[in-house]
């Protein structure tokens, strides 16, 4: 049975999952969930998740949420690189994995919600947790930017698990305008991302297609 993943196509974690099983040759069937119809919400989706939150994947009988865990799971099921070339680097990539969780990526997805999803649900953005978070995020991309400085990618000469972590808040960066464009390596590293990883690409055309068709149909203009 082919593994299946559950979200949204404008979600940028999906893309992290999906980015990931293309570069591996992991086959998916995807399920699409309208996050902004709800269908995160109903009783049968929060059965596979209680948080009411996507990706989703389900394996047989196992269902796994997290993209970061999904992701993990992925390449230890197909084997490869993006998990790191020796055991060295594999501590690398979790470390910049979990930091990517705990310090980066969550202030990029708060930032969405009070730009694009407030404004999708006729709410104004509180500019508090705004400037809060993009305080975060200076902070994280001063890091980043440092370590980029002379590397091409987060950990080794490859892509890796870890660089999809942290480069998914370019996702939805034009449109949320978090001070990424501020950190030249880091915007370098971006474009080479885009320019060498074919499906980091393509993702970021399905992830386009989608949020710019919600906020249209909504009549929103950014």
């Amino acid at each position: 049975m082919p593994i299946k993943i559950y979200g949204d196509p404008g979600s940028g974690s999906l893309r992290r999952v999906t980015s990931a099983a293309a570069i591996m040759g992991v086959a998916l069937e995807r399920v699409n969930i309208d996050l902004f119809r709800g269908e995160s919400q109903t009783p049968d989706f929060l059965a596979l998740n209680p948080h009411g939150l996507s990706p989703v994947m389900v394996d047989g009988d196992f269902v796994l949420y997290e993209s970061s865990a999904i992701n993990l799971y992925l390449a230890e099921k197909a084997g490869g690189e993006l998990l790191g070339a020796s055991t060295r680097e594999r501590y690398e990539v979790l470390q910049w994995m979990f930091w990517s969780g705990e310090q980066w990526r969550i202030f990029a997805t708060l930032t969405f919600d009070e730009r694009i999803g407030k404004r999708l649900m006729g709410q104004p953005e509180d500019e508090s947790i705004v400037r809060l978070a993009f305080a975060k995020i200076r902070a994280g991309a001063a890091v980043l930017d440092a370590h980029l400085a002379d590397r091409r990618f987060v950990v080794g000469d490859r892509v890796t698990l870890a660089d999809l972590d942290i480069a998914a808040p370019f996702s939805q960066s034009h449109r949320t305008k978090i001070p990424l464009g501020e950190f030249p390596n880091l915007v370098a590293w971006q474009q080479r991302l885009l320019e060498t990883v074919p499906a980091w690409a393509q993702t970021k055309r399905e992830v386009d297609a989608r949020i710019d068709g919600a906020l249209e149909a909504a009549g929103i203009q950014l």
